[in-house]
């Protein structure tokens, strides 16, 4: 009889230093939980931040405001577009005369039966 309460305390004391080590394991992993969720909100929250930040940044507004300012950039006018017209390839496969540069407003395309473009005028 000694023998079987001296096996069975034994096993009464593994089961209890196996409870005390599951709880201490519990209270280490939850304590790692709340750590990684506050990381997690951390992160969403600086994420968020830096969308507003993109979209501030890249407002159409601000984005000329810089091209004008810093770039030297102006809209579009049709006065001072250019259009370069590439030769059409003659029957040889090269290329039929130089490439020629026009000015002024665009137009639609002449159709390839009518005549060559006329030469630019020299710029000043």
């Amino acid at each position: 009889m000694t023998r079987l309460n001296l096996v069975l305390l034994l096993v009464l004391l593994a089961s209890a230093l196996s409870l005390v080590h599951q709880q201490y394991e519990a209270r280490r992993l939850f304590v790692a939980l709340e750590r990684a969720n506050a990381a997690a909100d951390r992160l969403a929250s600086e994420h968020e931040q830096l969308q507003v930040q993109k979209r501030t940044l890249a407002a159409p507004a601000r984005v000329q405001q810089l091209a004008s300012e810093r770039l030297q950039m102006r809209p579009i006018h049709p006065g001072i577009t250019e259009v370069l017209a590439l030769p059409v390839a003659g029957a040889a496969g090269g290329a039929a005369g130089p490439v020629q540069r026009l000015q002024g407003p665009v137009t639609a395309p002449a159709p390839a039966s009518a005549t060559p473009l006329a030469q630019p005028e020299p710029r000043p």
